[in-house]
């Protein structure tokens, strides 16, 4: 799998997750740091599979968590 398919899913992943976590309570204050949170976790277990660096999967991890919050804000603004 490629870097930036495993960016664009784990993307994707980490928005259904802390969409998950903020409909059981989380307030939406704290969502990016989550978002951080879940990217950079999920990135490390696809160590494995990309055969990346350390240091390029905590890039490609908060890449991951950045890119889900700003498509969150995006979409929303968009439909308002």
């Amino acid at each position: 799998m490629t870097t930036e398919i495993s960016i664009g899913v784990i993307a994707a992943i980490t928005l259904g997750l802390v969409q998950v976590v903020k409909q059981l309570g989380l307030s939406a204050k704290f969502a990016p740091l989550v978002a951080l949170g879940f990217g950079l976790g999920l990135s490390a277990l696809t160590v494995s599979i990309t055969n990346l660096s350390w240091p390029m999967v905590i890039v490609s991890g908060l890449i991951a968590g950045l890119t889900s919050v700003g498509l969150y804000s995006g979409v929303k603004n968009t439909v308002q």
